[in-house]
């Protein structure tokens, strides 16, 4: 399960470091986000084996929101609950419209319209993000080795 993680982790900073350095598309940018997800799906998968083995929970739920309604059920952490909040985000993306903004430049911006909202998604929001799920990482780091 850490290998799985760390694999989406090391895909994920490719597209953060290399490939959006060097694009700088809106494609980049949702693409990152995608990985993100999935990412953040695996650890959701740690945790919630975690949880049922401490008895926090009786079963592993299987669709998306329920999972992350166990997740925040079981862990009340400040950083879990905001990286739920991030996931069930990342999840509605591509349902939502989006405008994308000054591709092949340095401030490549994505603006996704979110219930009457517009979130626009720039290198500094994607660089708080990294850092949010890169300690979200190296807690659920810390519960896999637990786990043992």
């Amino acid at each position: 399960m850490l290998n799985e993680i760390e694999r989406e982790k090391k895909m994920a900073e490719h597209l953060f470091y290399v490939s959006l350095k060097y694009t700088k598309t809106g494609d980049v940018i949702l693409n990152l986000i995608n990985r993100w997800e999935r990412m953040v799906d695996r650890c959701m998968e740690l945790l919630l084996r975690r949880a049922k083995k401490s008895k926090a929970i009786r079963e592993i739920p299987v669709a998306p929101k329920a999972r992350e309604l166990a997740i925040r059920d079981a862990y009340k952490d400040d950083l879990i609950v905001r990286v739920m909040d991030m996931y069930a985000f990342f999840r509605r993306i591509p349902m939502l419209e989006k405008i994308r903004e000054h591709e092949f430049r340095k401030n490549v911006t994505v603006r996704v319209i979110n219930s009457g909202r517009e979130i626009e998604i720039n290198m500094d929001k994607l660089k708080e993000w990294n850092e949010t799920l890169n300690d979200f990482i190296k807690l659920c780091h810390s519960y896999g080795a637990k786990k043992k």
